[in-house]
């Protein structure tokens, strides 16, 4: 398997990791902020989606068809990063699928050297390579997989890319709250708590 194919691979199984992080979920949980910021999983499928149009798109002159309101000029910062009550869970998810098509077909017509601009980027770093781009996805939606895995333990419980994941231990929930007791007691003893906290 060549380098492209590796790199590709591994946007492909975050991709459909993060997706996995809305299932069985109420409209409510998937669109409600989790944290002080607002992060919330749909608005991350949402990001995620627009972001990679971007970059497999416009930086390589291959700009998509699809309408993204929440990313023109005028639209209010962070408008990619939450969902409206018009904007259903399907339409997120189609655009998700959507923009990996898009991005697919990007990825499968280029060399790793197809060089690309990135008109965001600094002047003195925009001129990249496909297989920059590729390398920046990987990463970028690695990143917000992370920042999904943590909204859905503290949603339900579901940890781990599946039921079962091998790369996390095998607990029982009283054998978790025992462990991470004993993590709080480490930290307590090395440091009180922040007040309000």
């Amino acid at each position: 398997m060549d380098d492209k194919a590796i790199l590709h691979g591994y946007l492909r199984t975050r991709r459909d990791s993060l997706l996995a992080k809305l299932e069985g979920l109420s409209e409510y949980d998937v669109r409600r902020p989790l944290t002080p910021t607002g992060t919330n999983l749909l608005g991350l499928v949402k990001h995620v989606a627009s972001v990679e149009l971007g970059y497999f798109g416009d930086v390589f002159g291959r700009p998509s068809e699809l309408a993204l309101p929440w990313l023109a000029d005028d639209a209010e910062p962070d408008a990619d990063m939450w969902a409206t009550p018009a904007e259903t869970r399907e339409q997120i998810i189609e655009l998700h699928r959507a923009s990996a098509a898009h991005s697919d077909a990007t990825i499968d017509q280029l060399g790793l050297d197809a060089p690309g601009v990135v008109p965001w980027w600094p002047a003195e770093r925009r001129h990249v390579t496909l297989h920059q781009i590729l390398v920046h996805m990987c990463m970028e939606t690695a990143h917000h997989l992370g920042h999904a895995d943590i909204l859905r333990e503290l949603l339900d419980g579901r940890a781990g890319q599946r039921p079962g994941d091998a790369n996390l231990s095998q607990r029982t929930p009283e054998e978790w709250a025992v462990h991470r007791a004993r993590i709080e007691a480490a930290a307590a003893a090395v440091g009180a708590p922040a007040a309000g906290r």
